[in-house]
């Protein structure tokens, strides 16, 4: 059975000013993928979520969102389907956290009201598996950074999109809620919802991600499973560092440990 493409990006040229960014990137998206994007700092991983988002228009190339060119969708037509997390999010207003979650479900309101009951059981669901059930009342001024990215998290998820598009979004998060986020994001990858997510983190990509796309001075290096992305030549070549890869004794999978120069 022939799998649908959501993103299809074909010859994807971007730079800022005169610094090029993205060279003629091409990366096709399944329904149902959970891809990690990987790779240095500077290598274009944030600028590649934002083009898929329609937040950037690149240079050359096209961007295909379910075979359609995602210049000509509607952006609410476009927010019923994809959701977005940036690197960075800066929220000024001081929304309480119920109110703040609540707002992802706009998109799928009809002139305002429809199915309110239904949108209040399931943000209730979510902000208790998020664990920011006890939040609901506090301005998301006042929270922490981690307090905050899981409500920025949840938001995503409470739009109920069929892709969802993270940017660093474990990067303010001790191990317990790196593990826990990326468990629930799995979970509910598995229901069907398809996952782009860039993980600095290279173990949470090979025990988490279906497909890894391996990003090198804007352009792919390679793409695949981690089994066969994550060798310890693809990771000395691109990150200029030396690691050892072993296998994760309960999942089998790729583990990476860094290794000083001081024990060359």
């Amino acid at each position: 059975m022939k799998e649908e493409i959501l993103f299809s990006l074909k010859d994807i040229s971007f730079s800022y000013k005169n610094k090029k960014v993205l060279r003629h990137l091409n990366l096709n998206i399944e329904r149902g993928d959970f891809t990690g994007i990987i790779g240095p700092n500077g290598s274009g991983k944030s600028t590649l979520i934002r083009i898929m988002a329609g937040f950037l228009t690149p240079e050359e190339g096209t961007v295909l969102f379910k075979g359609k060119d995602i210049k000509k969708y509607h952006v609410k037509d476009l927010a019923r389907d994809i959701a977005v997390l940036p690197q960075s999010m800066d929220v000024f207003y001081p929304y309480k956290v119920e109110e703040f979650i609540s707002i992802a479900r706009y998109p799928h309101l009809q002139r305002g009201i429809s199915g309110a009951e239904k949108n209040s059981d399931f943000i209730a669901f979510i902000m208790e598996i998020m664990e920011i059930s006890h939040l609901k009342d506090r301005r998301i001024t006042e929270l922490s950074q981690g307090e905050a990215q899981r409500v920025f998290i949840a938001q995503c998820i409470v739009q109920d999109p069929i892709v969802i598009l993270l940017d660093e979004p474990v990067s303010h998060f001790d191990i317990k809620y790196q593990m826990k986020t990326l468990e629930i994001l799995d979970s509910f990858n598995k229901e069907g919802m398809t996952v782009v997510i860039v993980l600095h983190d290279l173990n949470l990509a090979s025990e988490f991600c279906k497909k890894v796309v391996l990003i090198s001075e804007g352009s792919i290096y390679k793409e695949g499973e981690p089994c066969e992305i994550l060798t310890y030549e693809n990771i000395e070549e691109v990150y200029k560092t030396v690691v050892v890869v072993k296998e994760n004794p309960l999942s089998g999978k790729p583990y990476i440990v860094p290794i000083s120069r001081r024990y060359l």
